[in-house]
């Protein structure tokens, strides 16, 4: 008796084990191997002490593939963490323009980034996580800290505290505002926001 294939058609012995051209079925994409190795390193090593040559190892790919598809360990980070920021693209845009107006541009970037659910959920998922995974903890202050404010600092010339501070005021307004809720800071106008809190934020990075 002849074998059939799922649509009742009979197979002849000729096409049993023949492969259809192109990617073998279930093969994961380069990309997704990238990134799934990418996850376990950034949460066994933290951010520091992750490499790209070691995620590339862990991989099965060639290093250089990874820069093809990220460019910088920071940007890899991004994606594997879906973060909705990449600090290659938003730290050149914050330090863009007049220095006096960097507070304003921050406190509005953040704000308006975390004003859509898509973006904020993310970030809020990694926060939950980390209240209960030291590991996770460390590789979130890692890269928050070297990746993203200790470049904004360096790059204005301020001490580093200066700049975790004016990050944790804006922070904690995106927590009061988006998971307790607090009215009425909870639905007030994003402009107002701004208008409240830049010129605290700017006092935290203008040079001491």
């Amino acid at each position: 008796m002849s074998e059939q294939s799922l649509d009742g058609r009979p197979v002849d012995g000729s096409e049993i084990g023949k492969r259809r051209p192109g990617r073998r079925p279930g093969a994961a994409d380069t990309r997704g191997q990238i990134l799934a190795a990418a996850r376990e390193t950034f949460a066994e090593k933290g951010f520091d002490k992750a490499t790209i040559r070691g995620i590339a190892r862990q991989a099965g790919v060639d290093p250089a593939l990874v820069h093809h598809y990220f460019a910088s360990k920071e940007g890899m980070f991004v994606a594997a963490m879906e973060l909705p920021i990449n600090p290659d693209e938003v730290i050149p845009m914050l330090l863009a323009g007049p220095r006096e107006d960097i507070g304003e541009r921050l406190t509005r970037y953040v704000l308006t980034m975390t004003s859509e659910a898509g973006a904020r959920q993310p970030v809020l998922a990694l926060v939950r996580t980390a209240m209960t995974n030291d590991r996770v903890v460390t590789m979130i202050r890692e890269f928050i800290s070297h990746a993203v404010l200790y470049r904004i600092a360096e790059s204005l010339q301020i001490p580093p505290i200066r700049m975790e501070a004016a990050f944790a005021q804006l922070f904690g307004v995106v927590l009061m505002r988006y998971v307790v809720k607090l009215e009425p800071l909870a639905s007030v106008e994003i402009e107002e926001l701004v208008e409240l809190l830049a010129p605290t934020i700017q006092r935290y990075l203008d040079v001491p």
